[in-house]
């Protein structure tokens, strides 16, 4: 598609990360961007929703003061040209796992494109454990960004999207050696604990904890332990719920009204 691809850029970090930077430097090659982002940070905002929100002019092109999921009804309905493909991150810390994919405001932005029927892509980047809380540089985000220029610049003319609605990639930080790059599926791993002290609540994600360890609990084929052995994790997933015949739920409504 060349130069001819239209490309909405959005992330959950704020317009002036350097992740979202990265993104609209390197897909200039592949295609049109136009950047639609929050204002400020709106990370693990899900799929919040503002309706009304105050929007000026960017260097990238537009600065949302409201959610990644404003931005890409706003991107897609009003503020650029519309878009082949909707292009969410780079994230700055990565994006794994079942349990995430309804509180992550990057791969939420995602989702939002998918119900509009446009494919998209959530781009994380892993910051090893040892390295977190980090301020990372937009060189960090390399190997992020040549997955999805990879992905972007082929993946519609590839099908992909006639399977997939969206894709959820996080790729590791660079190393001495190009990452290579696995096709995934969420993993089921779910550890999550509160504290309450003084009044307070504190949540506590010990997921992130077993990403410490020499071995993890995640099988083959799964977005953490790609992501954990140094590959570019990528998960083809669909959007809208999925609804099955239960035969117990029949027969409970069935009593009901009886």
């Amino acid at each position: 598609m060349g130069d001819s691809l239209e490309i909405l850029l959005t992330n959950d970090d704020g317009i002036d990360s350097p992740g979202i930077r990265a993104l609209y430097d390197a897909l200039q090659e592949v295609g049109n961007v136009t950047t639609v982002a929050p204002a400020t940070d709106q990370s693990a905002v899900g799929r919040a929703m503002s309706y009304e929100a105050e929007v000026e002019e960017h260097e990238l092109g537009y600065a949302v003061a409201g959610t990644p999921t404003d931005c890409v009804v706003a991107g897609l309905a009003e503020l650029g040209p519309y878009p082949d493909i909707v292009v969410s991150g780079c994230n700055n810390g990565a994006n794994l796992g079942a349990y995430v994919l309804g509180r992550s405001g990057t791969v939420s932005a995602a989702v939002e494109a998918a119900f509009f029927e446009v494919p998209a892509v959530a781009v994380s980047l892993h910051v090893p454990n040892h390295l977190w809380p980090h301020d990372t540089t937009k060189e960090e985000y390399a190997e992020a960004a040549r997955a999805t220029n990879y992905l972007v610049e082929r993946a519609l003319d590839a099908g992909v999207f006639e399977q997939a609605e969206y894709l959820n990639v996080n790729a590791p930080m660079p190393g001495d050696e190009p990452a290579s790059m696995e096709v995934t599926r969420p993993s089921r791993v779910y550890d999550m604990d509160a504290t309450n002290e003084g009044g307070v609540v504190t949540l506590h994600d010990l997921t992130w904890e077993q990403m410490d360890e020499g071995t993890i609990p995640d099988p083959d084929g799964t977005d953490r332990r790609a992501v954990h052995e140094g590959r570019v994790s990528v998960s083809p997933l669909t959007a809208p719920h999925t609804t099955e015949h239960h035969e117990s739920l029949d027969e409970l409504v069935t009593a009901y009204r009886e």
